[in-house]
């Protein structure tokens, strides 16, 4: 922080009418300093009256001017305490909320007699400085002054902020051993820090002990429990609370968002909207996000449409989620728009379009992006790099992606993660380069992890290799013995093989340690409305016709050489029920909701939540030319522009 140089002020003598009359009519740092200039010259000491003024001034925005401040206060012969903690509340709530505490230090070196009103100031670990507000308070029991409630409030905050419970549950044992009595504000403190460290046994029976539950509390509670996925306690608790804040509305939407509803999210935020609640940052970026895992194009529009009509779209990491919204709704073209109209553009912005190409197979493309960051001076960090081998892998780009790897380490000086790891054994694997992913791993500084593991374990079932699946699923299995995608993939490595009794002994293992495959399910969006489809499934309303469709659309494709691929059929049943089965798989039954609800040159946009089978790959891209649309698939691991017969990732997936 830059110092004035500043003659000490003169031995105090009354100020003339006229200077006392500047000093209350200045109204701007400009015409303070000339004030300054005339007492300095006319050695008079009236600092107290001049800077109580100067400290009324709106300073927050201008760091030069409370430099300004603090340096009067620091060359005046008998500053005042009170003056001293006006000062460090503007500090406090300046664009740079830590310059309060390099101040703290300035006054207390220059011998400042401060009092217990300074320290909430500089405790307001609202600053972002949480691990410096508890490093002060140690410093402030120690030096004899006793916390009141307001600071021990403020230090549980911060506790909650950095998930501290250490500290924390130290804070309330020694709430309890100085028989303090607990009021409603430390009281929401307390449940408010036990629900942020996920310690909600606890925050529980201190909310269950508070007999009117206010806001604060209730919020807590619910963010605590949406935090560790018991979305449905979470939900009961908001539901019961009769007035609730913007932050309650946020809480219960982020919970849904980050906890895999995001259908649940937009229809809590579609009920807020009617409610005449208004949004916030945090918010939008909440339902940006369900609207991304959704894949909904419609619902990202309106959304789109809500953020520039709310004024939210100059706000950078709102453009950027975005970003990654259209990434994910399938809209490449929206999503750049947004990019190439960013201004300016952070090392965010740029690996969010990098993520869109990639997810998209487009890695010519997201390489090209990369190039420009780094043109434009903007330094890549781990992320970007997971993005980068990300698309590298999913496009084929075997050596783009070695030469990725090495300049993240050599040019960047970033050490590789296990995910790095794992995408350049995704990409080695899907290479076909085998046993190079294998000797890649061993020659990794650290133990692999079950994510390293099972990209090996992927490559090994779409290549078949059945020798090295095995190797790899117990290396996996020592790990993580319950990991279902191991089982799922050596079943479906034996599965291919035709060794049924090794996919029944898999099976049986499964079973018997309780282990459950994730159900697949797809769902596609329709004027506004979401559909959701599991396979076989004959629960939707319009199950007759759907069928019907199906079974047009199969007989259609057969007629330009469709044949069901039973091979992909990982159960061993009868060839008749395999074809059955292959045919019931629930993007089929989405795409034909789809079909019966457009029009040809128009696009039907589906999404699912596992990998795409080798045979609806097939069916997807003859059901795009003989029905003359545009079909976009988002599974597992990535986009499928299906049009004219043709897929957008030349069958390399």
């Amino acid at each position: 922080m830059e110092t004035a140089t500043l003659k000490p002020l003169a031995a105090a003598l009354p100020p003339p009418p006229s200077l006392n009359h500047r000093i209350l009519t200045a109204t701007t740092v400009p015409h303070f300093k000339q004030i300054h200039a005339q007492i300095l010259r006319s050695g008079l000491d009236i600092s107290a009256p001049f800077l109580s003024r100067l400290l009324a001034l709106p300073l927050a925005s201008s760091p030069s001017s409370l430099d300004y401040a603090l340096s009067v206060l620091l060359h005046s012969p008998s500053p005042d305490f009170r003056l001293a903690n006006r000062a460090l509340r503007a500090l406090s709530r300046a664009a740079d909320p830590r310059r309060t505490l390099v101040a703290y230090g300035r006054l207390r070196r220059a011998g400042l007699a401060l009092d217990r009103f300074s320290f909430p100031t500089v405790l307001y670990c609202q600053s972002g400085c949480y691990n410096e507000a508890l490093q002060l308070f140690d410093e402030m029991k120690s030096s004899g002054v006793i916390p009141d409630r307001v600071i021990l409030a403020t230090i549980l905050s911060a506790c909650a902020r950095t998930r501290n419970l250490t500290s924390g549950g130290a804070v309330h044992s020694y709430i309890v051993e100085s028989n303090l009595s607990i009021d409603a504000h430390l009281q929401s403190a307390l449940i408010s820090m036990y629900s942020n460290c996920g310690s909600m046994d606890t925050a529980q029976r201190l909310y269950d002990d508070t007999s009117a539950k206010n806001l604060v509390a209730s919020t807590a509670m619910v963010f605590g429990y949406a935090k560790l996925g018991k979305i449905a306690v979470a939900r009961s608790i908001f539901d019961q609370m009769t007035d609730k804040d913007l932050v309650c509305w946020s809480a219960m939407i982020s919970g849904y968002a980050e906890s895999d509803q995001p259908n649940e999210a937009l229809k809590l935020f579609n009920e807020m909207h009617l409610l005449g609640v208004k949004p916030d940052q945090i918010t939008m970026l909440s339902v940006i996000s369900a609207c991304a895992n959704m894949g909904a194009r419609d619902q990202a529009k309106w959304v789109h449409i809500f953020v520039d009509k709310n004024g939210f779209h100059q706000i950078l990491s709102i453009r950027n989620a975005l970003i990654d919204m259209y990434s994910k709704c399938g809209s490449l073209v929206d999503a750049r728009t947004i990019f190439d109209e960013t201004a300016f553009k952070d090392v965010i912005t740029w690996t969010s379009m990098i993520t869109g190409f990639a997810m998209h197979g487009n890695g010519r493309s997201a390489l090209a992006v990369f190039d420009h960051m780094i043109s434009e001076g903007v330094k890549p960090n781990g992320v970007t790099f997971i993005s980068l081998l990300y698309a590298c892998s999913h496009a084929g780009l075997v050596d783009e992606g070695r030469r990725i790897f090495e300049s993240m380490i050599q040019d960047y000086r970033l050490e590789p993660k296990h995910e790095h790891y794992g995408c350049m054994v995704d990409l080695l694997g899907r290479a076909r380069l085998l046993q190079e992913a294998l000797e890649f791993i061993e020659s990794m500084p650290f133990a692999p992890n079950v994510v390293v593991w099972g990209s090996l374990l992927g490559a090994c079932r779409i290549h078949g290799d059945v020798k090295l699946g095995e190797l790899v699923a117990r290396r996996l299995l020592e790990l993580d013995p319950n990991h279902d995608g191991a089982y799922v993939l050596l079943s479906n490595i034996y599965a291919k093989a035709s060794r049924w009794e090794d996919v029944r002994e898999v099976r049986n293992l499964m079973k018997n340690k309780g282990v459950i495959k994730e159900a697949g399910f797809s769902w596609i969006e329709l004027n506004g409305h979401v559909h959701e489809f599991m396979m076989g499934d004959k629960c939707h309303p319009r199950s007759s016709e759907i069928y019907g469709k199906l079974d047009e659309v199969v007989k259609e494709l057969e007629l330009v050489g469709y044949s069901p691929d039973t091979a992909t059929v990982l159960v061993d049943l009868q060839e008749e029920e395999k074809r059955e089965a292959i045919l019931l798989h629930s993007e089929k039954l989405a795409l034909s909701l789809g079909l019966i609800d457009s029009k040809k040159g128009s696009s039907i946009h589906i999404a699912k939540n596992l990998r795409v089978c080798d045979d609806c790959h097939t069916f997807m891209k003859l059901a795009s030319k003989v029905f003359e649309r545009e079909i976009v698939l988002r599974d597992r691991t990535r986009f499928h522009h299906y049009k004219d017969g043709v897929c957008s990732c030349g069958d390399f997936w």
